[in-house]
């Protein structure tokens, strides 16, 4: 009786640690989704026109432009990016369309898979691209080319284009979310301060009549509880469950074999 009762309140234990653990795990956005998603894209990196994941950005363009747009990321996500491009009723030829996606240090991250470059027949109606990063690590080597914490750039263009279809209107559609990876993916250590373009021109003007402080920020957005929200993973709580689960299993043992060294008393004759 003494060991189911130990069992029992080691499942216990196990099924209230699991339940939190488990529901991080479930794929979600870093932010809730509450502003608006940008009508426009930007035409270069200082441009990009922000928008929150779980949102769907739209922009009305031509072919042969470069479109630019960002979003935040956090530690232990693993972004996916997509877009769909509504190509021109009047192409005559193919073209070739490509998602890239770019770190808030503008360096170009590889897809862990997806369609990142895909090519449209003459008369294609659209043209959809994905693109799933690797998940986003608290803290990497200098030298290492891992995405960190920060904001990251989509970039949609044609790379492969004739002649006679260049500046014909298209609209498209770009979105991103991303799946908490949980525990699996912690590391030891962090960034000081995420890959987030700031402050890039800040004047001040001290005056005996006036002073005026003007500050240009690239990137405004960031995860609803802040950067670094995932410090707290499933491994704390699996690590503190194995340790919990030997200490039942010492004392489980214990109890089977405690009796086991004691000599066994003989009634004497006649008893």
């Amino acid at each position: 009786m003494r060991i189911t009762r130990v069992l029992g309140a080691a499942l216990l234990m196990l099924g209230l640690a699991v339940s939190p653990a488990v529901a991080d795990a479930t794929p979600s956005a870093s932010a809730s989704g509450d502003g608006d998603a940008p009508t426009e894209a930007g035409t270069s990196f200082r441009t990009a026109a922000e928008f929150e994941q779980g949102l769907t950005a739209t922009a009305n363009a031509s072919t042969g432009d470069y479109l630019y747009w960002s979003f935040p990321a956090d530690a232990g996500q693993r972004p996916t990016v997509r877009a769909k491009v509504k190509l021109p009723e009047g192409a005559q030829s193919s073209s070739t369309w490509q998602l890239d996606v770019y770190d808030g240090l503008r360096r170009r991250q590889a897809c862990q898979y997806g369609a990142q470059t895909r090519t449209a027949g003459a008369g294609a109606a659209s043209v959809a691209l994905s693109c799933t990063l690797r998940t986003v690590r608290a803290w990497s080597e200098p030298w290492a080319d891992d995405p960190l914490p920060g904001t990251y750039y989509v970039r949609l263009t044609t790379v492969r284009l004739a002649t006679g279809d260049l500046g014909l209107p298209v609209s498209t559609e770009v979105e991103a979310d991303s799946k908490d990876i949980g525990g699996s993916a912690a590391v030891d250590g962090a960034l000081a301060q995420p890959l987030v373009p700031g402050v890039a021109v800040t004047s001040r003007e001290d005056d005996e009549d006036s002073s005026t402080d003007t500050e240009a920020v690239l990137s405004s957005l960031e995860p609803d509880d802040g950067w670094a929200s995932g410090w707290w993973s499933d491994r704390w709580v699996w690590t503190a469950l194995g340790a919990v689960l030997a200490a039942l299993a010492g004392i489980g043992g214990y109890s089977l074999t405690r009796g086991a060294g004691r000599p066994v008393r003989v009634p004497p004759p006649g008893a």
